[in-house]
Order: C-alpha cells, then sequence, then structure tokens
C-alpha cells in the first residue's frame, strides 16, 4: 500500500482510554501516527476523529502490511501481544512497548511504581494520599484513573505514584522507579498468560532498574529473583525488623510497628479487615522507601477511608451486614476478603460468581470451610466454583445477582455477613465491576429505604 511511505510511523492499536491519551501526546510532539482497532466501532471514535481530525485510523482490521511499515507500535493494556498480527511483526523485529514505556522515557520526576494481583487500587490510593499529606503534589494514575499520559506534562507535579497491572508491564523495559513494590502475586488472567510462572515473571519486571524495592515478607514471590543493588524494605503481618513494617501486640492491643517501634493502634484505623491492615503497612513502606515523613503518613491513613467496590461496608439491616467487594476478579482478592472478615464461627453468607478466567478456585477451600456458611454462585463459571467448593459448604444457585441477595438476606441471620466476592470477572454479566457493584449497593440500599 502507499498510504504510508516513510518508515518513521508510530501505530497506536486500541483506541479506548489508553489509546486516545497516547494519541494526544504523540500529537503534541508532534510524532507522526496512525491507529488501528479490531473493533469495526472504537469506544472513543468521536473523540478521536475531533481531536485528530488528520490522524489516519482504521478500525475492523489490524493491518500487517501497515504494521510492517511502522517504527514503532504502541499496543493499550486490553490488546494481547500474543495477537497473531503482531506476532508477525515482532518476528521482523519491529518494537511494540506501550504507554508505560512511552511514559518511562519522558518523564523527569520520581516514579513510585505499585503491582500485586490484588489490594494494588486501594495501595495506591494510600501512597498517593499520605505523599499529598507530606506536602507533595503527587499525580496518581496508571492503571487507576487517570492514563500516566494524560498527566506527564504538568511541571507542577512533584511526583507520580502508578498503579501498573501486568499488562501494563508486559513490554516495558525503561522505567527507573525510585520505589517499586509488587504487593503480592495469586492466579489471575489465566486466560492470557500461558502459565502461573508467566504471569509471575511479567509482576517481577516492575523491579528492573528500581532504586527501592518494598516486599510482601509473607509472600515469597514478591522477592526479586536476584540479588540486586536497590535498597529492599518489607511489610507483613507479622513482628517487623530491619526495614520493615509489621504489627507488635502490647498489653493485649495490636499496634502498627516499624522496625522495633510501635507507631499506631491498629483500633484507630477508620476501615476495618486484616487485610486492609496489610495495605495499610504496606503504604507505610513504600512511603517511607520514598522519603515521606512518618507522622504525615500516619495521619494520612487516619483520614483513608478505602475506595468504593473494595470491601466497601454499605448498611447494616436486622443485625446482618452488607459489604460490596465487586472488584475482587481474582480468587485471591475473594480470599483475602473471607481472611480479612473471618471470625470464630461460619458467618459469611458469600456471593460469588461470573467469569473465571481460567482461574483455579481450590485456594478458597480453607477460608470457605472456616468462615462461610452458604455460597450463592451467579454467572458462567457458577458449577466450576460449586465442584470445587460443594465439599466444604452448601451452594445455593441464583440467575441473577438481584436473584442472590434476596436469597442471601432470607438465610441471614443475625451478625452474619452478606459478601458479595466474586472471585470472577463481571463481564459475563455486566460491562464492568462497577456496575456489579454498583447494583449490589443499589439493591442493599433498597432494603433500608
Amino acid at each position: 500500500m502507499s498510504l504510508i511511505a516513510s518508515s518513521q510511523l508510530t501505530i497506536i492499536i486500541g483506541l479506548g482510554m489508553t489509546g486516545m491519551s497516547v494519541a494526544r501526546f504523540l500529537q503534541g510532539k508532534n510524532i507522526r501516527f496512525m491507529v488501528m482497532d479490531s473493533r469495526p466501532t472504537p469506544p472513543n471514535f468521536k473523540q478521536f476523529r475531533r481531536e485528530c481530525p488528520d490522524v489516519c485510523c482504521i478500525t475492523g482490521e489490524l493491518d500487517v502490511e501497515l504494521l510492517l511499515q511502522a517504527d514503532e507500535i504502541i499496543i493499550s493494556p486490553g490488546v494481547d501481544p500474543q495477537t497473531p498480527e503482531l506476532q508477525s511483526a515482532m518476528s521482523q523485529g519491529l518494537s511494540i512497548v506501550n504507554d508505560i514505556e512511552l511514559f518511562a522515557r519522558y518523564v523527569n520526576k520520581p516514579v513510585i511504581a505499585i503491582t500485586g494481583s490484588n489490594a494494588k487500587s486501594t495501595v495506591t490510593t494510600m501512597v498517593g494520599d499520605m505523599a499529598k499529606a507530606c506536602g507533595f503534589n503527587a499525580a496518581v494514575g496508571g492503571n487507576l484513573g487517570i492514563p500516566v499520559l494524560d498527566l506527564i506534562d504538568d511541571h507542577d507535579i512533584d511526583l507520580f505514584v502508578l498503579e501498573l497491572s501486568s499488562f501494563q508491564l508486559e513490554t516495558v523495559t525503561s522505567l527507573q522507579p525510585n520505589v517499586a513494590t509488587v504487593l503480592n502475586v495469586s492466579h489471575d488472567h489465566m486466560d492470557r498468560y500461558e502459565s502461573f510462572g508467566h504471569y509471575h515473571r511479567t509482576k517481577q519486571r516492575i523491579y528492573r532498574n528500581a532504586v527501592n524495592i518494598v516486599i510482601n515478607r509473607q509472600d515469597v514471590l514478591t522477592q526479586p529473583p536476584l540479588s540486586r543493588d536497590a535498597m529492599v524494605w518489607s511489610f507483613g503481618s507479622d513482628r517487623p525488623d530491619i526495614r520493615g513494617f509489621g504489627l507488635v501486640e502490647q498489653e493485649n492491643e495490636l499496634y502498627l510497628a516499624y522496625q522495633f517501634s510501635t507507631l499506631l493502634p491498629v483500633n484507630r484505623l477508620p476501615f476495618k479487615g486484616k487485610h486492609n491492615v496489610i495495605n495499610a503497612l504496606s503504604a507505610l513502606a513504600i512511603g517511607h522507601a520514598a522519603g515521606f515523613e512518618l507522622d504525615n503518613m500516619l495521619k494520612a491513613l487516619k483520614r483513608f477511608k478505602g475506595l468504593p467496590h473494595r470491601c466497601e461496608y454499605i448498611v447494616t439491616v436486622d443485625q446482618v451486614s452488607y459489604v460490596n467487594d465487586s472488584k475482587a476478579t481474582n480468587v485471591g482478592a475473594t480470599l483475602a476478603a473471607l481472611e480479612g472478615f473471618s471470625e470464630s464461627k461460619k458467618n459469611i453468607i458469600l456471593i460469588a460468581g461470573g467469569d473465571g478466567k481460567g482461574a483455579d478456585f481450590a485456594p478458597l477451600i480453607p477460608a470457605v470451610e472456616k468462615s462461610v456458611r452458604i455460597v450463592i454462585l451467579i454467572g458462567q463459571d457458577a458449577k466450576k466454583i460449586a465442584n470445587t467448593l460443594s465439599s466444604v459448604t452448601s451452594i445455593r444457585y441464583e440467575q441473577t445477582l438481584l436473584d442472590a441477595i434476596h436469597y442471601a438476606r432470607h438465610c441471614a441471620q443475625e451478625q452474619d455477613i452478606v459478601l458479595l466476592s466474586p472471585a470472577c470477572s463481571s463481564l459475563d454479566m455486566f460491562p464492568s465491576f462497577e456496575e456489579r457493584g454498583r447494583q449490589f449497593v443499589q439493591a442493599v440500599q433498597e432494603f433500608v429505604a
């Protein structure tokens, strides 16, 4: 084709929110580019036409002949590098990167990079709040909220706090974080990765070139694979040691602690659940590694109210509590929620199910056996979950989320917790986990209307 004559061309694959941010960035830098999207009508097509009226955009296919004329290809996180057209391009030596790699080439401010199978949005937000409490103008983004390339040209920013997914780490080589962490690693996105080891190695890419590394002492998979010159800090629910944050019990009261000093009683935190205490400890370790003042970080923690759809307390009706954890789109997140709310009795009614993304649900068995009285299942992988858990708890199938909520209310007893924590993606039944959570909250609030 003669449409593109020069090899000095960047092609953006995907016209979602990230693709639009890349287009705006390249246009601002006067870098020649075009866009492809395999969808006939991408979600931001009209906006793209308004903002980039003279830029070529091909929809409905990925044109291999054009791809091979590119100097570089920039893919969105939802685009799998294993796509045959991209594999053809890579086989010819073409560079395939993403917006995080592009960001890394241009950023000139410190970066805190946070990944993990679970809790990364909560911890990223906590760290951003801590930075602001310490007087920094912190930009919080990446996989959370605003794409990084929409933030990079703000000259008033002091530092970047980025949540990074495994998809965003797949093609990153230039990022040099001041602080990098893998919070935890559990099975997720097994429909994208050839093995759990492949997924784990992708998460570990965040440690490349990092100045400070923060690990989870109780998850060996968060530790760097090789000895590094980087300073290593740690967090965990055990007693901390040098450069570590953890928990210490004194006079029958549990405290957040750093090294050998107590910091704050756990009961002073405004959020509940053991998993959220771990989130607080990880945020403290990250902030401390970044040089934040400890007192101001603790003040920020005492004001933190949590994020929607992440173990979000909704209401107590007839002495039954309702909790929205729709963001639990994988097994590890649901396991963390169950352990966080676990008591000495089986008082959890768990609503779960959806698209399991090829996951193994067996890790849920001990927590379900200990704490869950009944699992109410919806969605396409309901039977797969039931086959795994039916030996340790009661199972109920329902067709819709609303049916599941009404059955949960019917069978709930005083002091029970009705927990929406699906361990699955929402996309078989809902446009997003946010919409799934919104419908749960709305239905529960009608109980008290």
